[in-house]
């Protein structure tokens, strides 16, 4: 089957950063495993970290974690799908990527593919909704219509996950929304998914806050968390809480004992990588989301619709990725 993948670890500029392959097609569904035909993938910043930084060592490593297709095939401990069925979901960190024409996953972290969106359209959703949904109402413990009283700040509003988290809080919870942008098109963004309040992460976001009268309880850092750490720790309201999803850089956790604030980590991947008792949470709520879509109550987050998946158009995908200036997603779609 075609692939896309990588041998060496190369800069996104570089030829043989990401190459075309033809290698062989994933064996036969056991257990919980689906095989599934992919038609259309996205790329998140965790796919370009892992190709700059991860060697292959026994042949080419395939990325890719986003994905949107069709069910060929189930394993015999399948309940939940059958084949014909169109499905979207995130993969997980140690299985073979979305980056291939067949790829086989886990039933429990796949939900159905929301029947209003194309499939390129879906495939720009399970991962940011996946690490909003578990950060917001797992993390932070915001159940749905709680928060009302309460603010919370996303650090990074018009990135992949600062899109999902604003539309999800603002549809689930009373929370008052403060998104963070610095360009006017991203402010924008950012308020078109719903957003109460826009605030430039370049300038003094305490200030910024301070003067909107706003005090955030809660903090959702999508990005360069060390670099905005301390306007996070003189945001955060006593007594508050902080979710982060990267870690690129040191930040010192002891700034926050005098506040007596919680730190929570959110990683999308937790559950299929340890396969916990509830991993099956990533199908439920991947079904909800596609429910929030087709009711018209959130939206797909695709601006960018790169075509047919080869190596140069992923390269390409990758390279705006890294540029730390995307809004929104980009998506590949067919081979």
């Amino acid at each position: 089957m075609k692939a896309i993948g990588f041998t060496r670890c190369h800069p996104v500029d570089h030829p043989e950063a990401l190459l075309d392959l033809d290698i062989p097609a994933p064996a036969v569904p056991e257990g919980h495993d689906m095989l599934v035909e992919v038609r259309a993938v996205s790329v998140n910043p965790v796919d370009t970290k892992r190709r700059r930084s991860e060697e292959p060592k026994d042949g080419p490593r395939i990325l890719g974690f986003d994905a949107a297709g069709v069910v060929r095939a189930v394993g015999p401990g399948c309940t939940l799908f059958r084949a014909g069925d169109e499905v979207f979901y995130a993969g997980v960190v140690n299985r073979p990527g979305s980056n291939a024409e067949l790829q086989l996953v886990d039933e429990r972290i796949v939900g159905r593919k929301p029947a209003s969106l194309s499939f390129a359209e879906a495939a720009a959703m399970p991962l940011t909704s996946i690490t909003a949904w578990e950060g917001l109402h797992d993390r932070l413990g915001i159940h749905e219509g709680g928060g009302a009283g309460d603010a919370l700040l996303v650090i990074g509003g018009a990135g992949g996950v600062g899109s999902m988290v604003t539309q999800i809080a603002r549809q689930r919870t009373a929370l008052t929304v403060v998104a963070t942008a610095s360009r006017p098109e991203t402010a924008q963004w950012c308020r078109d998914l719903g957003a109460h309040h826009v605030v430039d992460h370049k300038g003094d976001i305490a200030a910024q806050l301070k003067a909107l009268g706003v005090r955030a309880r809660y903090v959702f850092s999508t990005n360069t968390t060390a670099r905005n750490w301390e306007q996070i720790v003189a945001t955060v309201a006593p007594q508050g809480s902080i979710v982060l999803i990267e870690s690129q850089a040191p930040i010192d956790a002891r700034q926050l004992m005098p506040k007596s604030v919680s730190l929570h980590w959110e990683l999308m991947f937790t559950r299929p990588m340890f396969g916990t008792p509830d991993m099956i949470e990533q199908h439920h709520l991947l079904n909800a989301v596609a429910d929030l879509v087709d009711h018209g109550r959130i939206r797909h987050t695709m601006t960018r619709n790169l075509g047919p998946m080869t190596a140069e158009r992923l390269r390409e995908a990758h390279a705006m990725v890294e540029s730390g200036t995307m809004i929104g997603k980009v998506v590949l779609e067919g081979f």
